[in-house]
C-alpha cells in the first residue's frame, strides 16, 4: 500500500482536529498559516489539503474571512452516484436501474416499521402533498418530482433520523440528475397519485405489510417506465 503524501496526511490530521475540539458546521478553523504551524507542514501541501477537503464539503474556504468547518452534506455522494449511474448507462448498462433498486430496498425496507406509528400531524404533511400531486396532474399533466421527493422524506421524518433522511434524499439527487438526461419521467399522473395515496392510507391504518406492498407497487411502475424507455 502507498504511502499517503503530505497532503493526504493534512486531510486526516484536519478531521482529527475538527473532532477533537468539538467543532460543528461553520466553526472558525486555524488559518492557513496556523495549520502550516501545527503540522509542521508547507504551505502548498497544506492548501491542496484544504481544497480536497471543501470538494467533499469537509471545510468550506471564504476568500478574505477564512476557513470554517463545511456543511458535511451529502451532495458529493450523490454527484458520484449520479455520475456513476451516468457512465454506465451511456455502455449500455443499467445505471439508472441499480440506484432505483437501492433506494427501493431502503424504502421498502423502512416503510413497514414506519407504518407502526406516524403521528396525525406527518399524516396531515402526506396527505397535503398527495393533495399537491393531485392538483400538479390536474394542471399540468405531470406530478413535479419534488413534491414526489418531498413526500419520501416527509414519510420517514418521523423516524427523526437525520443521516437517513441525507442519504434517501442523496439516492433523490443522483437518480433526478441522471433521469433528467436518461427518463422522460412520463408515467401517467394519476397513477402516481394513486400509488401514494395507498402508501399513505396503509401508513394510516399502520398496516405493515400493505404500506410494503404499497410501496413496491411504485417501485414496480418505475421499473416498468424505464424497461419501456
Amino acid at each position: 500500500m502507498a504511502r499517503p503524501t503530505m497532503a493526504q496526511d493534512i486531510e486526516r490530521r484536519v478531521k482529527e482536529l475538527i473532532l477533537e475540539r468539538g467543532l460543528a458546521p461553520g466553526d472558525v478553523l486555524p488559518t492557513e498559516t496556523e495549520l502550516m504551524d501545527l503540522f509542521e507542514a508547507g504551505r502548498v501541501s497544506v492548501r491542496e489539503a484544504l481544497k480536497s477537503l471543501q470538494a467533499v464539503k469537509v471545510v468550506e474556504i471564504r476568500r478574505g474571512y477564512g476557513t470554517f468547518v463545511g456543511s458535511l452534506s451529502l451532495s458529493p455522494f450523490a454527484e458520484g452516484l449520479a455520475f456513476r449511474a451516468a457512465v454506465r448507462h451511456r455502455q449500455g448498462e443499467p445505471g439508472l436501474a441499480e440506484l432505483m433498486k437501492v433506494r427501493e430496498a431502503l424504502e421498502a425496507g423502512l416503510v413497514g416499521s414506519v407504518a407502526a406509528g406516524v403521528p396525525e400531524e406527518d399524516l396531515g404533511v402526506l396527505r397535503a402533498l398527495v393533495a399537491k400531486m393531485e392538483a400538479e396532474a390536474a394542471d399540468g399533466g405531470r406530478v413535479a418530482r419534488a413534491t414526489d421527493r418531498a413526500f419520501h422524506l416527509a414519510l420517514y421524518a418521523g423516524l427523526d433520523n437525520h443521516l437517513l433522511s441525507e442519504v434517501l434524499d442523496a439516492f433523490w439527487a443522483a437518480m433526478d440528475r441522471v433521469r433528467e438526461d436518461f427518463d422522460d419521467g412520463h408515467q401517467d399522473p394519476w397513477v402516481t397519485c394513486r400509488q401514494h395515496r395507498e402508501i399513505v392510507e396503509a401508513v394510516a391504518a399502520a398496516d405493515g405489510e400493505r404500506a410494503v406492498r404499497a410501496m413496491r407497487t411504485h417501485f414496480d411502475g418505475i421499473r416498468d417506465r424505464l424497461t419501456a424507455g
